[in-house]
């Protein structure tokens, strides 16, 4: 197979059109290409005037293939990609705590295997959980059981479906690949900016679920992890709790895949002298402004194109008092959620649905900190630091988990908002009109304040007057590190592997679950060496 890079497509662009580039750029008639398929596609809007995707695709020559690639340049002979997964040869069943993105391919990795794993979830299967989530955002009656952060799929399940990610890991690979086999649009395999959207992501984890029992696994909803038992420092047993009821499973391996939530499993851990130490995240808001006018920003006179879908954005500064200010986890045509878990406490976060065709465009706008501005050694204060904002937040809003929101104009000039303008904030149950500065330390609104008005430079109209700021943002990622060693079990207790976003190892969807997998490998390979 010959993969050729760097083909311009119009927006337009059929298979046939396809074809003809490929062919054309490597002078090999059409007619001797066995088959022409996009292997990555991103969108080159540099020049607002020009517009167009910007394409690799693999194809099969009836010619040499070699010879092609030594002649031009952006040709080169590519590999199918394969997985292939060792045979489990221990004697007792892994315990997977958490049905997030890590945990789910842990899990998967572990039963295709043969290791019969076991999955335990705090929270409830996704349907169910949907049910509740959705009543919360009616109601605002929080179900600390089953929410944005607790439940089938994790925190993803809610949000953009973004599977974007830095790591260069192929394994990343093997988690695009299963996600179309359980249901996910095939586009996410060639896309640059993969997503699903949470429409279509609940199915998928449902999908794969089925898998792992089909394949001899054992998934536990409503079951959470309330300690574990060792002996000379290596694990003995998981200690579960499910409906009131304790007991002890045997094994010998653990996969920590707790979630970047998991509080009181963080306080569970600390108190059994598991190493944890603190690590920099960031915090702040979500901005709201319409979808049209970031799709006219970013896209110009092709704002609209359904080829484009709605615009996506990515930005950061760097400001003078050293503090970094970036956009994450954008979520185009999207709407802004109410992401709380525990009483009394408010956070928010993004989602889109595949279609990406609601009214506003959102995403994170976030202030960089680090454990010196915590003021504590203990190693949780990064989550107690969350907790006390997120808890401002809750009484700012009402104390009825309504979130705080204020319009851009008003928290530029450093003013509480009393209305809204013409960007509605689409964050339920409800929304009360404040001052954030009710809710985040002087320092991240300072910083957010510079940074919008910077930011407006690169994205004509982020600092637009009614665009709307709704807090708080906290969860971005684990304010903690649970330490593991290059063997990725804890420094402490072998068998006990943290993983995943939560234990500080993963950044997003795809990044947990590559984590997932390679703690998987690294419990299969430990049995075949016993």
């Amino acid at each position: 197979m010959i993969r050729i890079s760097n083909i311009h497509l119009p927006l337009d662009y059929t298979s046939e059109t396809v074809l003809n580039k490929a062919a054309k750029l490597i002078n090999v008639d059409k007619k001797f290409f066995k088959s022409c398929t996009i292997f990555r596609r991103s969108i080159d809007a540099r020049k607002k005037d020009n517009i167009f995707f910007l394409a690799t695709v693999d194809a099969e020559l009836f010619v040499n293939e070699e010879k092609i690639c030594k002649k031009f340049k952006n040709a080169e002979i590519a590999e199918k990609y394969e997985y292939n997964v060792e045979k489990f040869r221990g004697t007792v069943s892994p315990v997977v705590v958490g049905a997030g993105p890590a945990g789910l391919f842990a899990a998967l990795i572990l039963a295709q295997s043969g290791a019969n794993p076991i999955l335990i979830e705090r929270g409830r299967d996704v349907d169910t959980r949907t049910e509740d989530v959705h009543n919360f955002w009616k109601s605002g009656i929080l179900d600390t059981t089953s929410n944005v952060q607790f439940g089938e799929g994790g925190a993803g399940a809610f949000s953009d479906g973004k599977l974007t990610t830095g790591t260069k890991d192929t394994r990343q690979r093997k988690v695009l690949i299963e996600f179309v086999k359980h249901g996910a649009p095939d586009e996410i395999l060639y896309n640059a900016k993969p997503h699903i959207g949470t429409d279509k992501l609940r199915p998928t984890v449902k999908s794969i679920r089925n898998e792992i029992i089909r394949l001899g696994g054992k998934v536990m909803f409503e079951t959470k992890l309330i300690g574990f038992s060792a002996k000379d420092n290596s694990v003995t047993g998981a200690e579960i709790e499910h409906n009131g009821t304790k007991q002890t499973i045997d094994t010998n391996a653990i996969i920590l895949a707790i979630g970047h939530s998991a509080r009181d499993t963080f306080e569970m851990l600390n108190e059994k002298a598991i190493p944890i130490e603190a690590k920099a995240f960031s915090v702040g808001a979500r901005i709201e402004h319409h979808r049209e006018m970031i799709d006219k920003s970013q896209y110009g006179k092709f704002a609209g194109n359904k080829a484009l879908g709605a615009a996506s954005y990515k930005t950061n500064v760097h400001l003078e008092n050293g503090r970094g200010v970036y956009t994450f986890c954008m979520c185009p045509g999207g709407k802004v959620v109410n992401a709380s878990s525990e009483e009394n406490r408010l956070c928010t976060n993004g989602m889109s649905e595949f279609a990406r065709n609601e009214e506003n465009s959102n995403a994170a706008l976030l202030v960089g900190i680090t454990p010196a501005d915590y003021q504590s050694e203990n190693p949780l204060a990064g989550m107690y630091f969350q907790r006390e904002l997120e808890h401002k937040a809750f009484v700012a809003g009402g104390e009825n988990f309504n979130a705080p929101v204020q319009r851009v104009c008003d928290f530029i000039e450093n003013k509480a908002s009393t209305k809204i303008g013409d960007v509605k904030p689409s964050v339920g149950p409800d929304f009360t009109p404040t001052d954030l500065n009710k809710c985040l330390p002087d320092f991240i609104t300072n910083s957010m304040r510079q940074a919008i008005v910077q930011m407006d430079k690169k994205l004509h109209g982020f600092s637009y007057g009614d665009a709307v700021l709704t807090g708080v943002e906290t969860r971005s990622s684990s304010p903690i590190r649970i330490m593991r060693n290059k063997d990725l079990q804890s420094v402490a207790i072998a068998g006990l592997y943290p993983c995943g976003e939560g234990a500080g190892y993963a950044g997003g969807i795809i990044s947990a679950a590559v984590d997932g997998i390679k703690c998987a490998e690294k419990i299969i390979e430990n049995s075949i060496s016993e």
